[in-house]
Order: C-alpha cells, then sequence, then structure tokens
C-alpha cells in the first residue's frame, strides 16, 4: 500500500505539498493514519511535475531511500515550482522488489500515473493474463515486476489501442479498471486500484477494489492556502473542506479545475 497526492493549479513551490503541511507526504510516510494495510511508507517514494512556464515532457524524481531520508528533497522542494504534480511513498507488496524500477510515478511521453493498492497474490493470479493482453510497446514499457507498473501498461495499452495520446483518461482508466474486475472475478481475488493520472492539463483519479474496501482517497479545491487549485491525497495534508471520493468511482479535474465524478 501507498500514499497518493496530486496537484492542479496555479504553481507552488513543490515543498508546499510534500514537505510543509502538517500531515504532509513525508509525515504520511511514517504515520499515516488511514492506512489499513500496512503500518508505514519506508520502501521509497517519488515526484513528478510538468515545467509551468512551456510545454515540456514531464520530469520526476525516485529514490529507494524513506522519504525522510532523502538528504535531496529539502532543497528540491525550494527549487522545483509547478501548476500540476504528483508523487507517492510506496510500502512495497511482499515479494515486490525494492528498487528503481519499481518507483513510482511510471511515465510514457507526457502521461505520468501513480497507484495505491495491489493485485492478491499477483505473480500467481493476473501476472500473465495482463502481459498476454499487451501489445508490444506497453509490453516493453514494462521494467519493473510490481503490479502497478502492469496497471500502468494495461492503460497504456488502452489508450494507444482505441484512443491516442491526448485522449479522454476517464475513459481509458474505466475501461481497464473493467478489464481487470472481470479477470479477477474469474480467479475469485481482489484487487485496489487507487489512482491518479495526469498529462500535466487534467488530473484523473479513482478510488476503486474488488472484492474489498478501496483505500482512502480525498480531494480539496480553493483552499485558501491553495486558491485556484485542486488537491488530491489519499489523507489531507491539513485542517480544510476535504471531500472524500465516493468508492467505486473516478473524478475528472479539468484545465479549468471544473470536477466531475463518475460511480462505475
Amino acid at each position: 500500500m501507498c500514499r497518493l497526492l496530486g496537484y492542479l493549479g496555479e504553481p507552488i513551490l513543490l515543498e508546499s505539498i510534500v514537505s510543509q503541511p502538517e500531515h504532509s507526504l513525508i509525515v504520511q510516510g511514517y504515520q499515516p493514519r488511514e492506512m489499513k494495510e500496512g503500518l508505514l511508507n519506508a520502501d521509497g517514494f517519488g515526484v513528478g511535475w510538468y515545467h509551468h512556464q512551456k510545454q515540456s515532457l514531464p520530469f520526476t524524481y525516485k529514490n529507494i531511500q524513506p522519504i525522510w531520508n532523502d538528504i535531496n528533497l529539502n532543497s528540491l522542494g525550494r527549487y522545483i515550482e509547478s501548476g500540476c504534480m504528483i508523487g507517492y511513498v510506496r510500502s512495497a507488496t511482499p515479494g515486490q522488489g525494492i528498487d528503481l524500477s519499481n518507483c513510482q510515478p511510471f511515465s510514457y511521453k507526457n502521461i505520468l500515473f501513480i497507484h495505491n493498492g495491489y493485485i492478491d497474490k499477483f505473480r500467481f493470479t493476473l501476472y500473465k493474463e495482463i502481459r498476454d493482453y499487451l501489445k508490444e510497446i506497453p509490453y516493453l514499457l514494462i521494467k519493473g515486476n510490481t503490479d502497478s507498473e502492469h496497471i500502468f501498461a494495461l492503460l497504456i495499452n488502452e489508450i494507444l489501442s482505441n484512443i491516442g495520446i491526448g485522449c479522454n483518461f476517464k475513459h481509458a482508466l474505466q475501461e481497464i479498471l473493467g478489464i481487470l474486475t472481470e479477470i479477477a472475478q474469474t480467479k475469485e481475488i481482489k484487487f485496489l486500484a487507487n489512482t491518479i493520472i495526469t498529462d500535466g492539463h487534467k488530473l484523473v483519479a479513482s478510488r476503486f477494489a474488488q472484492g474489498a474496501t478501496p483505500p482512502s482517497l480525498y480531494w480539496l479545491k480553493d483552499d485558501p492556502h491553495f486558491p485556484n487549485a485542486v488537491i488530491i491525497a489519499s489523507e489531507p495534508l491539513f485542517l480544510g473542506r476535504w471531500q472524500k471520493f465516493p468508492e467505486q468511482s473516478i473524478i475528472t479535474v479539468s484545465e479549468n479545475l471544473d470536477i466531475d465524478i463518475y460511480k462505475l
């Protein structure tokens, strides 16, 4: 299990949401309040962002150390400024290695993706089925052995097969959640899939599970400390009017910060 974070809005410094809030992503690394399947997130972390002054491919910074031990993050947090950022802290599923190839965010061209959850007994259940479903490009994207990266490959497979880059991420995400649900039901296993996807202009997130309760996920819009912005987080970063994602839902945040909720 992991803790997720996404931001879209006026450009801000990375430290504003990663380290400064009372219940920041760093604090959620060692003292999560709502993580039911795990105690802490000490198996690495990653952040991704886009340059706010020009169109560009995203940037990522990853480390297999616990987020609170990284000596570079402080300086990066005071330097990186962006209007679209995502981040996560990792609690590795047993059997999945702690190395950079397994660190999120995963990326393809202008797309960044993070996932919180797991596929039950992944190597013995959905591993082969997902790989058999993939076409060449998404198959070759896989560098590690996590269920999260395979879900990302499945998403890219859907985008490239049916829609194309710059697509409706909500539709692609809905499709792959349906595929995973169908396979999981056949195998009689559970999976949890809280995700955030972005291309630097919009956010699409899911709170979803099959055979279990999905992990916690919240959103906040136009907080006094973050006007003209939307924040998505596994747990509230600070006191505010946080809204809980409905279970089995997808939420889209447009470039104009319009929010739409879709029940699945």
